[in-house]
């Protein structure tokens, strides 16, 4: 079984550098207060901008103002990277982020606003600032940590382009660690553990599939299980995850090929390929409605049906470029983008300041400060998001029923999400022109009746098996209930 709250879940995944600088309690956040980056600065690779995890609290109640409910934060852990990927201390929360009683307090504060926190695990690598690193830096074969990593001769060419030992894609900053040591292993393990204390709702893992040993995930899963069985385990993998999605090891990942699915169907020609391709989403297709239907029957029909409800849904990411920018600012896109990945199964998630329209190319672009003027903010994208929150809220069957296919053609799809006797119909039109809407409904509904669009309140009929008379506007979507 995967975590229930998942499926009720709105993921808002929050770069802490580049969020808000809170102020905190007296002395706090951090040691240091200036030397920023400055905030409106382009953002470069290694600049830090001083946002911290007072920040987030201070803006916890903006974030459930948008709809989410749930926070997967990037790396927190003590590092010397504004990423914070680089980790030299995995039980210290960075100081600069307000340490681990930032932490602590987020954590109370985010759930007394029913909001779950969800933290980056980066176990395959650290920082070569890490001590067990550092010892073997100082102490060479003598070191009682060799074995923790993978090395290969003396001494070590740490500040070289050719490190000789393992590192995350040969990157000198970031030594591999040797996850067969049962020592080392026991200490990654010991760190999962560590954190739920705090009350942490769960882990992302970073890079799982490089520790390509599947009985380390396996009791990853029980001891993060043993402490909180609710407890969410999603892995970054970004193409097809069953080897890590049989029950044993995650409950689910972040699931990039149903943000593909969408990103291709609805930006069509308006997609920047080249920009995409640079990134881990690869060169984007552009899909017509019945492609767009077979890559995401296909997702669906290739895990649990458990796993479906709890994937996280993701289209852009800290590793991506902005989704404002893949789809050229076509506001209009962006919107119906975000409209069909709240009505498809899996909890959506929404990249800090995508809700807000934020352009971003590649890394460090896509890490830009958030816009906190108000009047820089395209607010329609803001007020989709909102909506389709709270109408998921509001239908059961958009958080937990299945997928049934009902139309497709050229630029216009439509499916119902069924839950026991519950259905919804989906519409959407990924087209320029208005669609009127005429759609066989295969028995979803009763042959006769009215049928209400949630979103803007028009009717359609339901005659004859049909669902028709509802006109879609161009790169518009529709949830239809049928009505008494």
């Amino acid at each position: 079984m995967t975590p229930d709250w998942v499926k009720d879940a709105v993921f808002y995944q929050i770069f802490p550098d580049r969020f808000y600088i809170g102020q905190g309690p007296a002395g706090q956040p951090a040691p240091v207060q200036s030397a920023f980056e400055a905030w409106e600065a382009p953002p470069t690779l290694r600049g830090f901008k001083g946002g911290n995890l007072w920040g987030v609290i201070e803006k916890l109640d903006y974030i459930k103002q948008q709809g989410f409910n749930a926070l997967y934060f990037c790396p927190i852990f003590a590092s010397t990277a504004n990423h914070r990927y680089h980790t030299s201390d995995y039980f210290q929360v960075d100081p600069i982020l307000g340490g681990n009683e930032a932490l602590r307090c987020l954590v109370e504060e985010a759930h007394r606003r029913d909001m779950r926190v969800v933290l980056d695990g980066v176990f395959n690598h650290c920082g070569r600032a890490h001590f067990a690193f550092q010892h073997i830096m100082e102490n060479e074969a003598a070191s009682p940590y060799l074995d923790w990593f993978h090395i290969y001769k003396f001494p070590l060419n740490a500040y070289s382009k050719h490190p000789n030992y393992a590192a995350w894609w040969n990157n000198p900053e970031l030594p591999k660690f040797n996850t067969a040591n049962p020592e080392c292993r026991e200490y990654l393990l010991s760190v999962a553990e560590y954190w739920l204390q705090y009350g942490i709702d769960g882990w992302r893992l970073d890079v799982p599939n490089e520790i390509d040993d599947d009985d380390f995930w396996r009791e990853f899963r029980r001891r993060v299980k043993a402490r909180n069985p609710e407890a969410y385990i999603v892995g970054e993998i970004w193409d097809d995850a069953s080897r890590w999605l049989q029950g044993d090891q995650f409950d689910a990942v972040m699931n990039y090929p149903l943000g593909r699915a969408i990103l291709g169907f609805v930006g069509a020609d308006a997609l920047d390929k080249d920009l995409a391709a640079k990134s881990g989403l690869g060169r984007l297709e552009s899909l017509g409605a019945m492609a767009c239907h077979h890559r995401l029957e296909d997702l669906f029909r290739r895990y649990d049906w458990e796993i479906v409800t709890a994937q996280m849904n993701i289209m852009t990411s800290h590793d991506t470029p902005r989704i404002f920018s893949i789809l050229r600012g076509q506001t209009e896109r962006v919107r119906l983008a975000f409209a069909m990945l709240f009505t498809l199964p899996g909890a959506p998630t929404v990249y800090y300041g995508d809700e807000i329209g934020m352009a971003g190319g590649h890394d460090p672009d896509n890490r830009r400060g958030m816009i906190w003027d108000e009047s820089r903010w395209h607010k329609s994208i803001q007020q989709i998001i909102q909506q389709m929150s709270a109408l998921r809220r509001s239908l059961p069957a958009l958080r937990r029923g299945r997928y049934q296919y009902l139309y497709a053609q050229d630029g216009h799809l439509a499916f119902a999400r069924t839950l026991e006797q519950s259905s919804v119909v989906v519409t959407i039109n990924a087209s320029p022109e208005p669609w009127r809407v005429n759609i066989p409904l295969h028995g979803v509904w009763p042959r006769g009746g009215q049928a209400v669009d949630l979103l803007s309140g028009k009717s359609g009929r339901c005659a004859g098996g049909y669902l028709e008379d509802g006109v879609l506007e161009p790169f518009t979507l529709a949830v239809w209930q049928a009505h008494e």
